[in-house]
């Protein structure tokens, strides 16, 4: 599977049939699988549009930070030249929420960079390979953001 998501054609295809199936299948489930997750981690994020300010719910593989209980996502967009639209979501609202393993965690992201990022990009490349084929397609610097639960969160008020 690391190979074929490497290839162009899978760049083209991908993000129109995996997010459409990962939101019927999450649907249906009420939050407890997502299809994709079967390769990778995955969340359903929930972010405010950066222009229209509605509510957008984007299926998207994850990096779990087990040891702190936050997330990392991964901007890699298939290795195709633009940002995704989530990450400039977060960019202009970064209070969110997912929807991890049948649960809904509110979150804060933020954006990684210098150092912090550099590591985190080390770490997601070990975690999942095919993102530096991505980033050799592409001339922009893929987006890493880091979601921590916020305070006023269901995890913080004990219902998780």
């Amino acid at each position: 599977m690391r190979r074929v998501s490497s290839t162009r054609a899978f760049a083209r295809v991908a993000p129109h049939v995996v997010p459409a199936m990962d939101r019927a299948v999450h649907r249906l489930t009420r939050g407890k699988v997502l299809l994709s997750a079967q390769m990778l981690p995955g969340v359903v994020l929930t972010a405010r549009g950066a222009k229209s300010g509605l509510a957008r719910s984007t299926p998207l593989a994850c990096m779990p930070l087990e040891e702190s209980g936050a997330w990392v996502l991964i901007g890699s967009n298939f290795g195709r030249p633009g940002h995704p639209a989530w990450t400039a979501n977060l960019l202009v609202h970064p209070d969110a929420e997912i929807s991890w393993k049948g649960r809904d965690i509110a979150v804060r992201a933020r954006l990684l960079e210098g150092a912090e990022r550099a590591a985190a990009w080390r770490a997601a490349l070990d975690f999942w390979p095919p993102y530096a084929t991505y980033q050799s397609r592409i001339e922009r610097e893929i987006r890493l953001f880091r979601l921590e639960p916020r305070a006023d969160g269901p995890r913080a008020q004990g219902a998780l």
